[in-house]
């Protein structure tokens, strides 16, 4: 008999897909809070490269990395259009952006991954660890099934793959070698919340937010928290001081589930 342990991830409730036009509120709330999230620590000018979710392309990210630039940060979209899965030169163009930016600077690129781009960032993490300052995902579905979002029929349909890879996510779900967050919200209505936990260690982390998955790369808390993640020095990790805040704004995501 199956255990309530061992049952599968289900993917999120209608309601929660329904209730995903959030988004645009969340991003209304960044502009609003502009100034505000003006206090958060400022970086020290090191390239971040910023992977966009299934279907969307670096207009999706414009906001996130007009933030990271007024941070101090050298924040790149990946270049490659319209996020339509892993096909032929999609791997290969992120890994030259990439090896592009750290040849230009001499300095460890951090890499930001909105849902299907947070499993690009931890792939490509695993394939050249030592140009990697850190990863953080957003909402991306890297542990459970692949079949535990509301988006794989999406993706096979527009990537002509199989939604279930798991020569990849060989590479995708052990932890990366690098100080790793893992920013996710329970009530996400495109991925299940438990696919996108990491396991806490020595310099891995998870984020909680209350946002919904579209709007994960413009909401103000998700703002705030990348930016104070990207700002730490190389070899000084430490884990996210969310009391600073609040569980209004941060909830514990070790609680029970």
């Amino acid at each position: 008999m199956m255990t309530a342990a061992h049952k599968p991830i289900a993917p999120p409730s209608r309601l929660l897909l329904l209730a995903e036009t959030r988004a645009i509120w969340e991003a209304g709330a960044a502009v609003a809070l502009w100034p505000l999230l003006q206090l958060a620590p400022r970086g020290d000018g090191h390239s971040v490269l910023v992977l966009p979710g299934l279907v969307a392309s670096d207009l999706s990210t414009k906001l996130l990395r007009r933030y990271l630039k007024s941070r101090g940060y050298d924040a790149h979209g990946w270049g490659l259009g319209r996020n339509l899965g892993p096909r032929e030169g999609v791997e290969a163009g992120m890994l030259h952006k990439l090896e592009a930016l750290h040849e230009k600077s001499g300095r460890k690129v951090s890499i930001v991954g909105w849902s299907l781009g947070g499993v690009y960032a931890r792939l490509l993490a695993s394939t050249r660890p030592e140009l990697v300052r850190s990863v953080v995902t957003l909402g991306s579905p890297f542990a459970g099934s692949a079949r535990a979002t509301n988006a794989w029929r999406v993706y096979e349909g527009v990537s002509g793959l199989s939604a279930e890879d798991p020569r990849r996510m060989e590479h995708v779900r052990p932890t990366p070698s690098v100080p790793t967050t893992s920013i996710f919200s329970r009530s996400d209505g495109v991925v299940a919340w438990r696919c996108s936990v990491e396991e806490a260690g020595p310099q891995s982390e998870n984020i909680e937010v209350v946002a919904s998955h579209l709007g994960l790369g413009a909401h103000p808390a998700v703002l705030y928290a990348l930016a104070d993640r990207l700002a730490q020095a190389e070899g000084q990790w430490k884990p996210f001081d969310r009391g600073t805040f609040g569980p209004l704004v941060y909830p514990d995501p070790a609680r029970a589930h």
